[in-house]
């Protein structure tokens, strides 16, 4: 046992504690009660047994403090005997090949006792008032999910919207009355940083309703229409399929990722921004999704946020982006102002890190993100390489895998939690998240030249974009993105630096007027 705590112990030649082996077995009989159609009915049905073979009751005594139950039972070598009558008390003398069947071809969709548990969870951490195009989001998906009950229907519903115009706000009330109504439903991204901390942050104290919150290539083997909603958060991120190199080739169909959503659910939901589409594979388009519902013949609601009350930072600002980066027509602007948002040119890194420091200090959260235009290093004897640097100035990227380096946190939290600060986030743990300030590096991948901002392909280090598939064209719509995600992030201000001097200078000119100068 690690200092009295019964959940965590202590193994040899490990060098931090793990979760108790009878805990780790609950969780397992757990999910599986929850996610297989076949057994939501009989929870109980659903045995575990925490087995270790190469220890004795005395060397794991105090394992046997923490109560089991007859859905989960600990045995060490020194029980073999009694192991041995357990599994012979379980099994049926007769095969068990056709329940095996069943099992493995039951759906899987959450349970009526795991909708019962979120519901209460997910009501205690809403905090939502939806408005305008948001209530019409809401209420359609309602109507969509009552008439498919009642009429055996099938819709599709797509909202649009940038930056916080409100679009997981809209998923998670829906994710939490829905689950109150008794309907099965999922929310599903595309993203590992948004999920992890969905996972975090909504399903905090219950491991069983982070398990709502799952990947869009979780659905590869869905039944069609098992589930009433499937809510696919950040939809822009949907792949053109769902394989990947780790794909069996007997499992490579070659099916469209957004073809498994779609029939996944009576109801699925899309809420994306067709603006932060930033890989070559990424396909989450209205158009993309509307096309293939109509090759099947279902109906397509598609509501826009773009014209509504935003829930933070400036539509202004966000407009004046969309032109700057040539996203939208009429080319780059001034920046007037606005009462409500602030923007300011650094002229150093230096200058740019000590004024979010400030911000930080003060109370706002903040960060400094940048385009991929440096290397990217793994850790060196438990610290990162300081990969990011211009002139004297350098920093880490963030921490690349799931495990914190230091006071680093792991990569899908850079985001939110504390420490994050002290490294330079990419578009990949940006994009899904706001904080109050954001910094932002324009890296030598795009430069001002002539009144426009252009891409430099060679400049970029994203082995992504290395690929000879992805064509020029393709790599300039994406690097605009990139930086449209990384410039929206901020809810109070932005901070721009740019590395290339002529792009400062032309950045200076646009931001003259609100500068005073």
């Amino acid at each position: 046992m690690y200092e009295d705590d019964e959940h965590l112990v202590l193994v040899e030649g490990f060098h931090r504690p793990l979760g108790h082996p009878l805990l780790q077995v609950q969780g397992y009989c757990e999910h599986i009660a929850d996610f297989v159609g076949s057994l939501s009915e009989h929870p109980d049905a659903v045995r575990g047994v925490a087995y270790l073979h190469n220890a004795a009751d005395l060397d794991v005594r105090d394992l046997f403090e923490l109560s089991t139950t007859e859905r989960t039972r600990l045995f060490t070598k020194t029980r073999r005997g009694a192991f041995l009558e357990y599994l012979r008390a379980q099994f049926a003398p007769q095969s068990g090949a056709g329940a095996a069947d069943r099992l493995f071809d039951s759906a899987v969709r959450p349970s009526k006792q795991l909708l019962k548990l979120a519901a209460s969870e997910i009501k205690d951490r809403e905090q939502f008032t939806l408005l305008a195009e948001q209530r019409l989001a809401y209420d359609l998906v309602q109507h969509a999910v009552h008439k498919a009950r009642t009429s055996d229907a099938k819709e599709v519903v797509i909202v649009t919207g940038g930056p916080g115009s409100g679009k997981s706000v809209i998923a998670l009330s829906l994710l939490g009355d829905l689950s109150r109504q008794g309907h099965t439903v999922l929310h599903a991204t595309g993203s590992r940083s948004f999920t992890q901390t969905m996972r975090r942050h909504v399903g905090e104290g219950s491991s069983r309703v982070q398990n709502m919150f799952k990947y869009f290539n979780s659905f590869m083997k869905a039944d069609k229409n098992d589930l009433d909603v499937l809510i696919c958060d950040e939809a822009h991120r949907i792949r053109e399929t769902s394989e990947n190199r780790y794909t069996k080739a007997t499992q490579r169909t070659g099916r469209p990722q957004v073809d498994e959503l779609i029939a996944a659910a009576r109801v699925p939901v899309f809420l994306l921004d067709e603006h932060q589409v930033v890989k070559p594979n990424e396909i989450g388009t209205v158009e993309a999704i509307k096309s293939h519902a109509a090759s099947l013949g279902i109906r397509v609601h598609h509501v826009p946020l773009d014209g509504q009350f935003r829930c933070g930072g400036s539509r202004k600002y966000e407009d004046w982006v969309l032109r700057l980066l040539d996203l939208e027509p009429g080319g780059p602007e001034e920046w007037t102002g606005d009462d409500h948002f602030e923007v300011r040119l650094a002229e150093s890194p230096w200058e740019m890190e000590n004024l979010l420091r400030k911000k930080l200090e003060e109370g706002y959260s903040s960060r400094i993100s940048a385009g991929y235009c440096w290397p990217w290093s793994d850790a060196v004897d438990g610290r990162l390489v300081d990969d990011v640097r211009i002139g004297d100035w350098a920093r880490p990227w963030n921490v690349k895998g799931e495990r914190a380096v230091g006071d680093a946190p792991p990569s899908a939290l850079w985001a939110t939690f504390d420490g994050g600060f002290e490294q330079v986030g990419c578009v990949y743990t940006a994009q899904g998240f706001e904080y109050d300030w954001s910094g932002v590096i324009l890296g030598p991948d795009i430069v001002a030249r002539n009144g426009r901002l252009v891409t430099v392909r060679e400049a970029n280090k994203d082995p992504d974009f290395k690929r000879r598939s992805v064509t020029d064209l393709q790599y300039e719509r994406h690097i605009r993105n990139i930086y449209k995600v990384l410039l929206t992030r901020g809810m109070v201000g932005t901070v721009i630096y740019a590395v290339d001097p002529e792009t400062r200078e032309f950045l200076a000119d646009l931001l003259a007027a609100n500068l005073g100068e």
